[in-house]
């Protein structure tokens, strides 16, 4: 029974093949999103910091995505 699923009559091979690489591209499409994602993070928190104090508690009140990237951002550091 196992040895059906696996094989497919003879269509296991490019099945099987076709779900790893699928798995493969999308894990490394994450990764590379991740990556970029943080990289635009650190980015947009040094920028932040680099406001006045003043100019900073505006965007931070005004913005709930740039308090949260600024909050995260000091958490990692």
């Amino acid at each position: 029974m196992i040895n059906n699923l696996i094989l497919m009559n003879g269509y296991g091979v490019y099945v099987w093949s076709s779900f790893l690489l699928t798995f493969i591209v999308c894990v490394i499409v994450y990764y590379k999103t991740r990556k970029t994602l943080k990289k635009y993070e650190k980015e947009f928190a040094k920028e932040i910091e680099e406001l006045s104090v003043k100019q900073k508690k505006i965007v931070l009140e005004s913005s709930k995505v740039a308090s949260k990237v600024f909050s995260s951002y000091n958490k990692i550091i």
